[in-house]
């Protein structure tokens, strides 16, 4: 999880994870670093907690994830579906 945050702390990242409400999947381009938020500060997260706090991107609002609810992440922006 040290990656995933230093990752979001630098640019776009998206995270795949289940919502905890419905259990659909959610595919969210995020990020936390102050070039694509909307200029809130956040500390640093710590990687062994039990949520991120991240900016989706898609939604332009903050949003707390779950780290047991992610299932995969990688750097840019959602792969386009072949």
């Amino acid at each position: 999880m040290d990656k995933l945050l230093e990752e979001l702390s630098k640019g776009v990242v998206t995270v795949v994870f289940e919502k905890i409400d419905t259990g659909e999947i959610r595919t969210m381009p995020c990020s936390t670093s102050k070039d694509f938020c909307d200029g809130t500060f956040i500390r640093k997260q710590d990687p062994k907690g039990h949520t991120f706090v991240m900016y989706a991107l898609d939604k332009k609002a903050w949003r707390d994830v779950r780290v047991n609810t992610i299932k995969e992440w990688y750097k840019g922006y959602p792969k386009e579906k072949t």
